[in-house]
């Protein structure tokens, strides 16, 4: 029995023996195989360069022509000597980067074995272990790339570099070598750069800071990024600790210390390089670190981008152009090609420099206000319900669902029955609400995901631009490009392509386009939005509108809540932002405008209207010697003429009066096939006529008087409304007399009034008049009677009819051209969610396009 036993253990024992064996000759095998490889990979290595070794290589930056518009790494930069380091600013370096610098041969071994372990689980490259000895090689003579080539010419190099130098020499080649953040190179250069200070003055948490800064150098600028900047600096003061280098009062003593102390302000920040096209680059800068490229800069690699210098010089000189009505406004715009999404150019805010601070094009995201119900209301709705631009809704009293909160207009007012086409370009604020709740969150975020803005989730106050949604110019230009694309939507990209040291190693960055829509959609939004750039009454963009191009865009303002306005004891007519998003079939162009604190607002028309005026001197000089063809009408898209206000919608019959109807757009195959009868027709509604104005120099006041044929037994009122400087139209009052007195005129100022008749729901078409109020002589001297020149008296101007540049004096309360237009009201900031019902009721009205200033009852000044 005993002997089967043993007879039965040998076996096993031998098998045993045998995979031992096997497992041996296998390891030698990959041993051998991987030394030869190994020795392969070495002799092909390049040679160790002194030179190469202690000055950063140059990185070169093109244009979309292909040629040199910047070269990074020639900037000048503070040499420090291993002595002149303080031991605090070593110890936080090795700490963070290299704990058992002064012990290993250039490879580190147990970092080695625990990244191992990691590639094994994740993959290869999942995790690094180059020690400092080794980011010294590879940023001076390879390539960024996770290839077994790489790490092993790296690692034979270290080993190389340890045997010729020593460690103190190796250290301070890093400490200089190294990128800290945009165009920084070195910690001494950062030391100055961002506290002003020489190495030995830095205190503790200034000292960890700047170390952990080399990881990401641009994601940890604490001029821009000071929260993440923050997170970072408290991981290294807790490996300090762990390493035991300080202790944990010192930890902890430094972590309480605000990020923002000690950094320079920005008013004494220098200027680190001399390039032109500096909010360019920095944009570019953020692109190659989101793709993993950021530290490739410390390579010499050539990057290939989409700038457009002469675009790029035109947008440069608007930013610093006397458009801007006060001194400390602030704007960011960004040029996207409409087919590309290319971006072209950007404005990154006024006297912009590198590393001057926030980049208003892409590091600034705010909520959008009106200018978000294209993208989340009316382009969902034709998209997924096929509405025409026709389809009617009631601007009537509303509440946020399960809330007593009131939805507001910028107006105070409701307007009754309307179509979705003036209900956008009037930028009405209970039917955008509507038609989301008609569309449904789920397809509303999906239609947003499509044009790359990212949400959680939809709530009905995101109808408004009200929400949690926030944008970046670029974002918002690359949305708006999809529309104006057939539909068709390309993320917005600043770089073609990157090409290694090598020059044979690339790597695109180009996206593919993707179908955000169907061409219908597309066409029949921007047929909505060229209304508001259009001369109808009401529209809210006529100022961004530029003579002889085909354009479509949208305003928008936010609001703040009730809180801040108590808070920072702000005027009624304050609001945080004013946007402006517009679009030709070449380009998109998004621009915001407001102040750096938010506590600073925006008060007048002026302000209000700075993003419209960007918008149209950039468009329209980047478009100068060039083709922009129009806006090209689908097969998927047919038009009707409807009756105005039946719904479901009613063709238009012979007999309907002009005034109640409308030429719509439709989806092929939608159109309605009921006719109006001749019964239910209206007979059309006159408009007000013989109006004049006269100005009353002894009153000081405009007088003005009107005409009017109503219809029998029918109660007629008028609206009156005024303009002053092409400001856009701010309601006076609604009389039923045909005389009306504007009080106190200001010198110098044009006025454009405009009279509407109205009965029961239904409007007249607008009669106006425009009036100039001379400056009266100086009286300070007196002169001889014969000498007395008489001053010619006021004369009226031409009808603002006839003037249909989108600057101008509308006769049409526009949205826009009145920066009041985007109250706090439109872009139910305030009403961001049913759940604050502790708000103002009427904070959630986005006057987003009027210029209906509050401040400004009598005179729009």
């Amino acid at each position: 029995m005993q002997e089967q036993q043993k007879n039965q253990k040998k076996p096993m024992k031998v098998w045993l023996k045998r995979l031992f064996i096997a497992v041996i000759s296998v390891g030698i095998v990959i041993f051998i195989a991987g030394a030869i490889v190994f020795a392969y990979y070495a002799a092909t290595a390049p040679e160790l360069d002194e030179e190469l070794l202690k000055d950063p290589v140059s990185s070169q930056f093109f244009d979309s022509n292909g040629k040199v518009f910047y070269t990074m790494g020639l900037e000048k930069r503070e040499h420090v000597e291993y002595e002149d380091i303080p031991e605090e600013m070593r110890d936080a370096i090795l700490a963070t980067e290299d704990v058992r610098f002064f012990k290993h041969h250039g490879i580190d071994f147990y970092r080695l074995g625990g990244a191992l372990l990691a590639n094994l689980r994740h993959g290869f490259g999942a995790q690094g272990a180059s020690t400092l000895t080794q980011q010294v090689i590879k940023n001076s003579f390879l390539q960024n790339e996770k290839t077994i080539k790489r790490k092993a010419q790296e690692a034979y190099l270290a080993i190389q570099l340890e045997r010729e130098y020593s460690k103190e020499e190796i250290f301070e080649m890093y400490f200089n070598k190294v990128l800290m953040s945009g165009r920084i190179y070195g910690y001494g250069t950062a030391s100055k750069y961002f506290y002003g200070k020489e190495l030995k003055d830095l205190k503790l948490e200034e000292k960890a800071l700047l170390a952990g800064m080399s990881q990401l150098p641009n994601s940890y600028n604490p001029f821009k990024y000071p929260e993440y900047a923050e997170k970072r600096r408290n991981t290294v003061l807790g490996l300090m600790y762990q390493h035991k280098k300080i202790t944990k009062e010192q930890m902890e003593a430094a972590k309480k210390v605000d990020i923002e102390v000690g950094l320079l302000p920005e008013n004494k920040r220098k200027t680190v390089a001399a390039s032109k096209y500096d909010a360019f680059i920095d944009v570019v800068l953020k692109e190659l670190a989101e793709n993993g490229d950021g530290k490739s800069l410390e390579e010499g690699i050539n990057v290939y981008t989409t700038l457009n210098t002469s675009a790029q010089k035109i947008v440069e000189s608007a930013m610093n152009s006397d458009l801007f009505p006060t001194e400390d406004i602030q704007s960011g715009m960004a040029v996207v090609n409409t087919e590309t999404g290319a971006i072209e150019a950007i404005g990154g805010g006024r006297n912009y420099g590198p590393e001057r601070g926030l980049n208003y094009a892409e590091a600034i995201k705010n909520q959008p206000g009106s200018a978000m119900k294209p993208l989340i209301d009316y382009g969902p709705a034709i998209e997924n319900l096929k509405w025409s631009t026709g389809q009617t809704l009631t601007d009537e009293k509303m509440f946020y669902t399960g809330s007593s909160k009131q939805i507001n207009n910028y107006d105070k007012l409701y307007k009754g029955d309307m179509t979705i086409r003036e209900a956008l370009y009037n930028s009405r604020n209970v039917p955008a609400v509507k038609t989301l709740k008609a569309v449904g969150a789920d397809n509303a975020k999906k239609f947003i995901n499509n044009l790359g803005v990212e949400a959680d989730e939809i709530h009905e106050p995101d109808a408004i631009g009200g929400g949690k949604i926030s944008l970046s110019p670029i974002e918002m230009a690359g949305a708006y490009a999809a529309f104006g694309n057939n539909g068709i939507y390309t993320t917005p990209h600043s770089i073609k392509k990157i090409v290694y040291r090598d020059g044979k190693t690339a790597k695109s960055y180009t996206p593919d386009p993707t179908p955000a829509m169907s061409d219908f959609t597309a066409y029949m939004v921007t047929d909505m939005l060229r209304d508001v750039v259009g001369t109808k009454y009401g529209a809210s963009g006529t100022t961004a509108a530029v003579p002889g191009i085909d354009i479509a865009g949208k305003t928008g303002t936010t609001n703040y809540g009730a809180d801040e306005f108590q808070k920072y004891n702000l005027p009624d007519s304050s609001v945080p932002d004013s946007w402006f998003a517009g679009y030709s079939s070449k380009y998109s162009i998004s621009v915001w405008s407001g102040y750096k604190n938010r506590k600073d607002p925006i008060t007048t028309n002026d302000e209000r209207l700075l993003p419209q005026r960007l918008f149209k001197t950039v468009m329209q000089q980047i478009s100068d010697n060039t083709t922009t063809p129009n806006f090209k009408k689908p097969n998927s898209v047919v038009e009707a003429k409807i009756v105005k206000g039946s719904n479901p919608l009613k063709l238009a019959g012979s007999n309907t009066p002009a005034s109640m109807t409308s030429t719509e757009l439709f989806v092929k195959g939608t159109i309605p096939t009921s006719t109006a009868p001749v019964e239910e027709e209206k007979k059309e509604l006159a408009a007000p006529s013989d109006l004049k104005a006269s100005f009353d120099e002894e009153a000081n006041a405009i007088n003005l008087s009107w005409s009017h044929k109503a219809p029998k037994d029918t109660s007629v009122s008028f609206e009156v409304s005024v303009s002053v400087d092409g400001r856009g139209s701010q309601k006076l009052t609604q009389t039923n007399d045909m005389t009306y007195t504007y009080a106190t005129p200001q010198d110098g100022k044009t006025y454009v009034f405009s009279i509407v008749a109205v009965a029961d729901d239904e409007k007249s078409e607008a009669a106006t008049t425009s009036i100039q109020i001379q400056a009266s002589p100086p009286d300070e001297e007196i002169t001889p009677p014969e000498e007395i020149e008489v001053p010619e008296p006021p004369t009226e101007t031409e009808d603002p009819a006839d003037n249909q540049n989108g600057d101008n004096g509308n006769e049409k309360p526009n949205e826009n051209d009145n920066t009041n237009n985007e109250n706090p009201s439109d872009n139910d900031n305030n009403a961001v969610k049913p759940e604050d019902e502790e708000e103002e009721v009427d904070t959630n009205a986005t006057d987003d396009d009027f210029s209906n200033d509050k401040s400004q009852t009598g005179n729009l000044e």
